[in-house]
């Protein structure tokens, strides 16, 4: 049989515009990075979790999180997200990764874990979160043979915005996370972190529930915030900024032989 390495990347930095230092603001006297990083490592399928930064200084900090936490670190380009989760991809030997934004508390391992199966078992190469489920709880899963060839068609360094080049190339076998549970699904919850508003949702959250291993489950916090809208309310207004800013940001720029 052979052996599939499964990553959970990571994507973080220290600088952010619109709330500074977000990764090292404290919930319960934690870090937010120390946060996610703990939860990363609740995935029952991964086979390791890289934390995936900038080669800048100013990231050392980091790269000592990763460390103290016991994973692994990576470090690549600042603007160019896609090279660089493909240089851990080669530095580490990893053939399928569930990508962790460094905002999303509450992303669902449980989910991740749905992605790693769903992927080889429908042959994948891209998978994306379905629509309706809550914002955070997934981000993507990814073949790394699909990220090398994004990454030689691709003709710029900004990839904030990367989910383009695997949907709307038409290279890439894609598929929806297949999710039946209603409970993921709510279009008003948003479990990202940007604004100071999300900060204060999820300090409420975690005020709540008393935890500082960020190892409930997302069904729990869900759960939780169906009974009580007042705190979904907290941040809900931010949701239709932050998509008109992905819209903004959001370009495919393909080198001039792939162009149609």
């Amino acid at each position: 049989m052979v052996n599939i390495k499964r990553a959970i990347f990571i994507t973080v930095r220290s600088d952010s515009s619109r709330l500074p230092n977000k990764a090292y603001k404290e919930i319960l006297g934690t870090p937010v990075i120390e946060m996610i990083i703990k939860r990363a490592k609740l995935s029952k399928s991964a086979n390791i979790v890289i934390v995936c930064t900038t080669e800048r200084q100013i990231d050392d900090k980091i790269q000592e999180i990763a460390k103290k936490c016991g994973v692994q670190c990576f470090r690549g380009s600042l603007n160019d997200k896609l090279e660089r989760w493909n240089g851990a991809v080669n530095a580490f030997g990893v053939d399928i990764i569930a990508t962790f934004d460094g905002d999303d508390l509450l992303c669902s391992p449980e989910l991740i874990d749905l992605a790693f199966e769903q992927i080889n078992r429908e042959n994948l190469d891209f998978i994306k979160s379905p629509d309706g489920l809550a914002c955070g709880a997934f981000t993507y899963c990814i073949r790394a043979k699909a990220l090398e060839k994004v990454c030689q068609i691709k003709n710029t360094q900004d990839t904030e915005m990367m989910w383009t080049y695997f949907e709307d190339t038409g290279l890439f076998k894609v598929g929806e996370l297949q999710v039946d549970d209603k409970i993921y699904y709510n279009n008003n919850v948003r479990l990202t972190l940007d604004y100071q508003e999300d900060f204060d949702f999820f300090n409420n959250i975690f005020y709540h529930f008393n935890n500082i291993q960020n190892d409930i489950p997302l069904k729990t916090v869900l759960k939780y915030l169906n009974e009580h809208p007042e705190i979904i309310a907290i941040n809900s207004a931010k949701q239709q900024e932050w998509k008109q800013n992905q819209i903004k940001k959001t370009k495919l720029v393909l080198r001039e032989e792939l162009k149609s």
